[in-house]
């Protein structure tokens, strides 16, 4: 499925693309914009939730490179919990594909607030003194969970970092360098079960989806020569109102009281 839009959404999706990878790059949080935008623009929850996925794909995949340029991945135990993670990513888009569009902009508006407060707060930043477990135990454990994240994942992929990100720090302790390596890997292997889910559904748009990909690619540029000291005020500020606003837009939409309709962008 392709969707047609003009130059203002063209203009609108790219910018979104840099703000959602600059952040991701010196923050994060980034998909608690996309993913709205692109409902914004598209009015289909579904198709906007298929489409954010190719940008989620190549972003990953950008960092994975990136981390094996600086000799750091565990591919191994990566494997280890990308596996159950893509089975419940698959679970989780079939379940997406099917939830009513109304129903869905509910969820997503209540899962932005919650994944807003949850990035704010960075509760990854109380964990730095755990110490490593790599125990048997310890990896079924995290396997169970990497499948309930993978589920979230396929479902709607906003905040899933952060909960990545959380889930190996309480579970193993692993430094936040290697954490990360792992988390762009598992969302990487889980996207691609998601995003073909997505396609052979034809909830896709590769013109959005490759544009907001591009926008993305930008951010991620920027933000990689950004001092995040400098940035990281304003962007919560940036980041904070936008949510806020995409949030209310979705709860309020199913009451035509979109704010899409009062921008004259409808």
């Amino acid at each position: 499925m392709d969707f047609e839009f003009n130059l203002l959404h063209t203009v609108l999706l790219f910018g979104t693309g840099i703000c959602a990878g600059f952040i991701n790059t010196v923050a994060a949080g980034g998909s608690l914009l996309a993913l709205p935008m692109l409902i914004f623009l598209t009015s289909d929850p579904t198709l906007a939730n298929g489409t954010n996925r190719i940008a989620i794909f190549f972003q990953n995949l950008s960092a994975i490179m990136g981390f094996r340029r600086k000799g750091v991945s565990d591919f191994q135990y990566g494997i280890l919990l990308a596996i159950p993670a893509a089975i419940g990513a698959w679970i989780g888009a079939k379940v997406a594909i099917g939830t009513d569009a109304a129903l869905f902009q509910f969820i997503l508006a209540a899962v932005m607030l919650i994944m807003l407060g949850l990035t704010l707060l960075n509760p990854t930043s109380r964990l730095k003194d755990r110490i490593e477990s790599s125990g048997t135990g310890a990896k079924v454990i995290a396997m169970v969970i990497f499948f309930f994240i993978g589920i979230y994942g396929g479902f709607i992929q906003a905040g899933v970092g952060l909960l990545v990100i959380t889930a190996l720090r309480l579970l193993t302790g692993i430094d936040l360098v290697r954490t990360n390596a792992i988390k762009v890997f598992v969302i990487f292997c889980y996207t691609i079960v998601a995003l073909g889910t997505f396609i052979i559904n034809k909830q896709v748009s590769w013109t959005l989806g490759v544009t907001l990909a591009m926008g993305n690619a930008t951010g991620a540029w920027i933000g990689s020569h950004w001092a995040v000291e400098k940035g990281d005020k304003w962007i919560k500020v940036v980041l904070v109102v936008t949510v806020l606003v995409f949030a209310a837009n979705l709860a309020l939409e199913p009451f035509n009281l979109d704010i899409k309709s009062l921008l004259g962008l409808g």
